[in-house]
């Protein structure tokens, strides 16, 4: 894991005697910091301005030293906008004397954490760091918060599993001087009283695009080093490592076809590039024209239609994209090693727990034929597709032709579940309607009493419920159903007092932006805890839809346009027929989340007996927030077909993998000099 440090304003001689363990310094004083973990050397970049104005960059960042220094000139000013405009995915760390900022990106994949300490401030990229700085303890009612409604930020707040390790949202700054802390939006919404003309389809569409150009640019033409050659062959061992080692080329860029229409966008956008897509620059070691790598998983356990067939028809499309001369195609199979739920009790431990934590075997698998920079299409559909909650948008605004083919969409969909096509539009409609006329206290109070109901609540299968289910201000997670009445209460209790305050902020925003934001944001959380849990030697993933200013130009398109059915499929087409690439196969744009749900539920039966196991004497049972015999008895009910929340128990899991992976740590990220160390956090919880 990699992560960046530093303090302001701690007292002088805690700040001497300690420091973190393998730590690179960047720059030393009484406001350190820090580089901690295996960074290149093209992912640290210091930039100095004037006087005592100083810039760290972390990451890939597609600005030269001449654009960074005005903009940290205008930062200095107050502009902190600024540092964030630039194409690629990076955190900065800005120093005005004794002043520093840390901004986060607006998604939430490069999060920025805070406590107090030493009568300062301590910040970092990590949480898990500040917890073993200050001796931390878990905090169970934020875990409870984050099972019950994960896509609530009024339900976190702005906390961590750590008490007193703080959150900055996303989008956000933090800002320290030596004895005060605070946190600024740097990116303000938009006023809905004077709105700005909306952008034209074509002209968002070719924002995306330049976007995307930009980003898939920055990661290919950064100066990339070979990592250091390995004699023999080492467990656990890169795909960069084990080349290096038979004394062959380092590998470039590579990117999946077979993680659907996003995925194949970014590699069909990166092969296309003028230049070597896939050479190593700055090495010397690559021959020119290497190919840019291509992976497609071919999941083996899907024999069963309707998933056969889908995986069959997604293997007939990475083909004929892959014939692309300047692509070279890699097939990765996968069988019961590569399930869902395999190798949680081989797993490394993350900063904090995420679902993802299930798929991680399941991934790494895949990856570990990878290049050693690998795009991925993670956080396509979070900011592309329209959260179902902005139909209640469209009506705030008088748009109601735009509903008609969204809801004719979701009454062919539900052909056959019990409800009449005929009625369908009217149902969609009427529940739009009343989350536009229905206040953000009044949405926040009826999802806390909600909330105490959630056990009781049937499970709404397919595209028509899920879409009902998310036209509120805020509704439970999908795990709540499992967690202890006395667990949902105090959620319940958190929930009503955030709806007694006054409106503020982001609160008083519309309904579909608001959940929107809300989604994103817990997507890219874990979609960190995935980077981690997945980890390979030398490897680095990379999501362009997550930069920033990818994240812009998404937000910029017509909402009109967000909510057809089909908009991400139809969006990504225009932008590769703006690049050049016009010619996709059949069926391109499709989805594969039957295929998904057909291997978790085989990773389900597969593994049933070590989550029975898992789930025998559970830390989360013994922190009160689930009854052992209920998952237990969920496990085997999903294992047998029964239609359950199989997100839902997958977050259980994987809360509980995380904890007791924690209580096993040793050791701790701080070294102290004449003082013992400090412990790693492992309290909180009864082993």
């Amino acid at each position: 894991m990699r992560w960046l440090v530093g303090w302001c304003g701690a007292a002088a001689s805690a700040a001497r005697d300690i420091q973190p363990l393998g730590a690179l310094p960047l720059w030393e004083g009484p406001d350190p910091l820090w580089a901690v973990g295996d960074w290149r050397p093209d992912e640290i970049r210091l930039v100095h301005a004037d006087g005592d104005t100083r810039l760290a960059i972390f990451g890939y960042c597609g600005a030269d030293d001449a654009q960074v220094r005005r903009s940290l000139v205008s930062a200095r000013a107050g502009a902190l906008r600024q540092l964030t405009t630039w194409p690629g995915s990076y955190t900065v760390v800005a120093r005005f004397g004794r002043r520093t900022v840390v901004p986060t990106d607006l998604a939430g994949t490069r999060p920025v954490f805070h406590t107090p300490w030493a009568g300062g401030t301590a910040y970092a990229t990590a949480a898990l760091p500040l917890a073993d700085l200050t001796e931390a303890q878990l905090d169970i009612d934020h875990l409870a918060s984050l099972l019950a409604c994960p896509d609530a930020p009024e339900a976190t707040g702005t906390g961590t599993p750590y008490r007193g390790v703080s959150r900055v949202p996303p989008g956000h700054a933090l800002m320290l001087r030596q004895d005060s802390r605070t946190t600024v939006d740097y990116e303000p919404p938009v006023p809905t009283v004077v709105a700005a003309p909306p952008v034209e389809r074509e002209e968002a569409i070719a924002g995306v695009r330049e976007a995307l150009v930009e980003a898939v640019r920055t990661r290919l033409a950064a100066p990339r080093h070979a990592p250091e050659r390995d004699p023999g062959p080492v467990p656990g061992m890169g795909p960069a490592d084990r080349r290096a080692a038979r004394g062959e080329p380092a590998p470039g860029v590579g990117a999946d076809l077979s993680g659907g229409s996003a995925s194949a966008t970014l590699a069909l956008l990166a092969a296309g590039l003028p230049g070597m897509p896939g050479t190593v620059y700055g090495t010397g070691a690559t021959a020119a024209g290497e190919r840019l790598l291509a992976v497609t998983f071919n999941d083996l356990t899907a024999d069963r239609p309707p998933a056969s067939l889908i995986r069959a028809a997604e293997m007939e499309r990475a083909r004929a994209i892959a014939e692309n001369p300047r692509l070279h195609h890699v097939v990765v199979t996968g069988a019961e090693e590569a399930l869902p739920y395999a190798g949680l009790d081989t797993g490394v431990l993350t900063d904090e727990p995420g679902p993802s934590l299930v798929l991680a075997a399941r991934h790494r698998h895949r990856l570990s034929a990878g290049s050693a920079d690998h795009l991925t299409g993670h956080g396509a559909r979070q900011v592309l597709d329209a959260h179902p909650a902005r139909l209640a948008d469209l009506l705030l605004d008088r748009r109601r032709r735009h509903l008609v083919r969204p809801v004719t969409a979701l009454a062919k969909a539900s052909r056959g579940g019990g409800r009449s096509a005929l009625t369908v539009p009217f149902t969609v409609y009427r529940a739009a309607r009343r989350l536009a006329r229905t206040p953000y206290p009044e949405g926040i109070s009826a999802a806390a009493t909600l909330l105490r109901q959630t056990a009781d609540t049937p499970v709404n299968g397919g595209a028509l419920g899920a879409s009902l289910a998310a036209l509120t201000w805020l509704r439970p997670g999908p795990a709540a159903r499992w967690l202890t009445g006395e667990t949902l209460a105090g959620v319940s209790l958190r929930l009503e007092a955030v709806a007694a305050r006054p409106r503020s902020g982001p609160a008083a925003g519309r309904p579909g932006e608001q959940r929107a934001r809300a989604v994103l944001a817990r997507h890219a959380a874990d979609y960190r805890v995935f980077e981690q849990a997945v980890e390979v030697r030398h490897q680095r993933l990379h999501a362009p839809f997550y930069d920033n200013q990818v994240v812009r130009a998404c937000q910029a398109l017509p909402e009109s346009l967000r909510v057809q059915p089909g908009a991400r499929a139809e969006v990504l087409r225009a932008v590769l027929t703006g690049a050049g690439v016009r010619e996709l196969p059949p069926g391109w744009g499709a989805t594969s989340q039957v295929a998904h749900a057909e291997a978790v539920r085989s990773g389900l039966r597969a593994h049933l007996g070590d989550l029975l196991d898992l789930f025998d004497a559970p830390l989360l049972a013994d922190a009160g927030l689930i009854e052992a015999r209920t998952v237990r008895k969920a496990l085997r009910s999903a294992a047998h077909g029964e239609p359950l929340p199989l997100d839902g128990l997958a977050e259980l899991v994987s809360t509980e993998v995380w904890l007791r992976r924690l209580l096993t740590r040793r050791g701790s990220c701080w070294t102290a000099e004449g003082h013992r160390d400090p412990r790693a956090v492992t309290s909180g919880v009864s082993p």
